[in-house]
């Protein structure tokens, strides 16, 4: 096995399987109809587990695999293409898992991608197979300790986030001096609020620690108004604000389906209460605010209510104004985008 630095490639590394080749570039794999491999089969054992495929595992992506990956994508708010790529496995990865913990014993498709990650960096040298066995333990062990994590040989959001970095610095040196600030900045009015609209889900990065989390768009029409979709985000959004809710705008980095656009969150849940049905009458809601409609769509995340997300040009909803703070720490963002090339 290899430990240490290895060489930066700038193109993509395509991986062959045993029956089948499966693309893996920056932690993300593509599968897509006609393939045949053992990464399908995972793949098709999850969609089972959430109730969209019930056939054999086969391990091969014919139609009846394409039609359950269009289903999933459908009821998640993704493209409808069938192809299982980055934003699709994502996705899958974190209604399944949303602690985002890769441990020993687990055999699935996210143990395949961070098996094939780690055997880029350098620190596996033999096939990935999915199953997290004595070998990916130490591996990943390897890892932690070499970046100065804590070796703990489970492969979290901390690992991940510096196995994300690498691989993304990897593949973006060639292009990086090509980024430029312009390129994250996406006016709010016909633009991102068609990009991001309501029912539509979105990961959201805090360029300042690092963490990322998932909303749904629920509401807004001057912004977006959104919500954790479970309580898993809900607390890292609120690490994030150092534990305690805060009207503070943070500089993010929201990313729909391949789109990364740089925005501005608050984060202070309000106009809402998590015990009752949306839209019943309150007489108190959360934030602040008094009396009105119930505005809180998902239930059981830990949030009451819930929170904005500006863009450029974007305006608030009670004064219907441009807010500065906001535009201010859109601006950061898309300056921390292309001086790193997210």
């Amino acid at each position: 096995m290899k430990f240490g630095k290895v060489a930066v490639p700038t193109v993509v590394i395509v991986l062959s399987l045993l029956l089948s080749s499966l693309v893996v570039s920056a932690s993300s794999m593509v599968l897509k109809k006609g393939m045949e491999s053992s990464a399908v089969k995972f793949l098709q054992k999850d969609l089972a587990t959430l109730g969209y495929f019930d056939c054999e595992t086969t391990g091969y992506f014919g139609e009846i695999t394409e039609d359950a990956v269009k289903r999933f994508q459908k009821d998640n708010n993704l493209v409808q293409d069938g192809i299982a790529g980055s934003s699709t496995l994502a996705t899958i990865n974190h209604v399944l898992r949303p602690d985002n913990l890769l441990k020993e014993g687990m055999e699935n498709l996210q143990v395949m991608d961070l098996q094939y990650n780690l055997r880029e960096l350098g620190f596996f040298d033999v096939e990935p197979t999915g199953y997290y066995g004595e070998i990916t333990v130490n591996a990943v062990k390897s890892f932690q300790a070499y970046y100065g994590l804590d070796v703990d040989g489970i492969a979290g959001n901390a690992t991940f986030s510096v196995i994300d970095k690498l691989l993304d610095r990897q593949k973006e040196t060639a292009s990086r001096a090509s980024r430029q600030k312009s390129d994250y900045l996406v006016s709010w009015w016909g633009d991102a609020e068609n990009i991001f609209k309501i029912g539509m889900t979105a990961k959201v990065y805090d360029v300042e620690t690092g963490l990322s989390f998932y909303v749904k768009r629920t509401y807004g029409t001057n912004h977006a108004d959104v919500e954790t979709l479970t309580a898993n985000d809900t607390e890292i959004m609120k690490k994030i604000y150092g534990g305690s809710w805060s009207w503070a705008r943070r500089a993010i980095i929201v990313t729909v389906g391949d789109r990364k656009i740089a925005a501005s969150m608050n984060g202070m849940p309000h106009c809402g209460n998590d015990k009752y049905d949306e839209y019943v009458y309150l007489n108190s809601r959360s934030g602040g605010y008094g009396a009105g409609y119930n505005l809180d769509s998902i239930k059981g995340n830990g949030m009451d209510g819930h929170f904005c997300i500006h863009f450029l040009n974007s305006r608030t909803h009670a004064t219907d104004r441009v807010d500065e703070d906001h535009q201010n720490a859109v601006q950061r963002a898309a300056q921390w985008a292309a001086d790193n090339a997210y």
